[in-house]
């Protein structure tokens, strides 16, 4: 099954002044590991905030953590507050938010007893119904600064060093990259080909974004899409607002001697982007559709970043080929069919290998939603008559309710001239839907 992955991106520029340092400490240990869920490219993991155990979004492109999504968190204590602005990716307005200190955070074993933190409390700035996992913040340099950080796609765990301590692995098959910083956020340097010219290229390490590579459009170097061979997409959402842009594929990209062809790239619109443009010798940013494809380790102090190849590596790229982004909204009740225990005449349960007659039943049980967010024009799913605010039901006959939504997702990009079939509802009324997968960039 071939995989396509929603975007989710934050970078975030805090409108505040310089920040108090803070630090993170293993007491004894000279490392921890912590697993991670990776969803969609993105990986999350287990945070505690003044002792309740939350999950959060590990993003490069933050400076500070931030923390939204906490409505029915009732036990969560926020103190010494004051207010200030956020913004990030996307069209919109700064997003007002509380600046709370000295806060304690928990990850694995790894303790910070001052840290500071941003409470959002705008319900629109949830990253849950995108990921179909509850997200309740974003983390990235306060962990990267204290730690040298192995971030292992391939098993899906984070290691904490402590620098002091880390001994440096001899590693054949690695390469090693000098990083530049700008506003506590790391950049590297690659190679990008999009015609038959290779460009050098300055950008952001962004684990915080699902897409593989980004390029901010500039005539003058030749990047652009090639050939105006594209399709106009919704790219994700922000902390400012959605992301639109156009979405191509380069001929190349690599760093060193790792190099990946017809490799998927977006290039969003000027609106959306245009605080992160402040970084003039900014080309772009790397992400978790690339990223997943090295084991990582971060050394902020010595300013380096080493990578491997791992088992994602040559994993083919892939588009959404239906053309509809889909997220978790609400719940419905759902009538589900289950085996209750009957007894015969003898007092033998149906659970007796013996006894032949069972008793179904139904019980009524709230399941997620999955509704219709975003449809790209001109796509085979719009052409069939889906519209924005459909729910779906069923994907080829599996009702959604037995799924994840990465799951579903996933239909969604497999190969050219795959039939879909979808029961969806809208306004109370059921419809079915059928369409082809089309490659959009044919």
């Amino acid at each position: 099954m071939f995989k396509k992955y929603i975007l989710i991106f934050c970078g975030v520029a805090i409108c505040t002044n310089i920040f108090a340092q803070s630090k993170f400490n293993l007491s004894e240990a000279r490392s921890e590991k912590i697993k991670f869920e990776l969803i969609n490219n993105l990986i999350i993991l287990p945070v505690e905030v003044n002792g309740v155990e939350l999950s959060f979004l590990l993003d490069t492109g933050v400076s500070k953590p931030i923390l939204f999504n906490i409505a029915n968190i009732d036990t969560l204590q926020i103190n010494n507050v004051e207010t200030i602005y956020l913004r990030g990716l996307g069209g919109g307005e700064p997003v007002e938010a509380l600046k709370s200190q000295k806060n304690l955070f928990k990850v694995g074993s790894a303790l910070n007893i001052n840290q500071d933190i941003f409470v959002v409390f705008d319900s629109s700035i949830n990253f849950t119904p995108r990921l179909g996992v509850a997200v309740h913040g974003i983390i990235g340099f306060d962990l990267f600064k204290d730690f040298i950080v192995e971030i292992n796609y391939s098993k899906k765990y984070l290691k904490l060093y402590r620098p002091d301590t880390y001994v440096n692995k001899k590693c054949k098959k690695c390469e090693i990259f000098n990083l530049s910083f700008y506003n506590n956020k790391p950049y590297i340097n690659g190679i990008v080909k999009i015609d038959e010219e290779k460009l050098p290229v300055k950008l952001l390490i962004d684990t915080g974004g699902s897409d593989a590579l980004w390029l901010f459009e500039e005539d003058s170097l030749g990047m652009k899409p090639l050939n105006n061979k594209y399709f106009d997409d919704f790219l994700g959402k922000g902390l400012s607002g959605s992301v639109y842009g156009k979405r191509s594929k380069v001929k190349m990209f690599s760093l060193k001697s790792f190099s990946l062809k017809n490799v998927n790239v977006a290039f969003p619109d000027s609106t959306s982007i245009s605080y992160a443009r402040k970084h003039e010798e900014r080309n772009g940013s790397i992400s978790g559709e690339l990223l997943k494809r090295f084991n990582i380790i971060m050394d902020y102090r010595n300013a380096r970043v080493t990578l491997k190849k791992n088992k994602n590596f040559k994993s083919p790229f892939h588009y959404n080929k239906s053309g509809i982004t889909v997220e978790q909204h609400g719940i419905r009740v759902v009538k589900e069919k289950f085996l209750e225990k009957s007894y015969d005449p003898f007092g033998r349960s149906n659970e007796d290998n013996t006894v032949i007659n069972f008793l179904e039943s139904f019980r009524l049980n709230l399941k997620p939603a999955f509704s219709v967010v975003e449809l790209r024009e001109n796509s085979p799913a719009k052409r069939a008559g889906l519209m924005i605010g459909d729910v779906i039901l069923s994907v080829n006959g599996k009702a959604t309710y037995t799924m994840k939504l990465q799951e579903l997702i996933e239909i969604f990009c497999d190969h050219d001239d795959k039939l879909i079939r979808l029961v969806v509802e809208r306004n109370s009324n059921q419809m079915r839907i059928n369409f082809r997968l089309e490659d959009p960039l044919k």
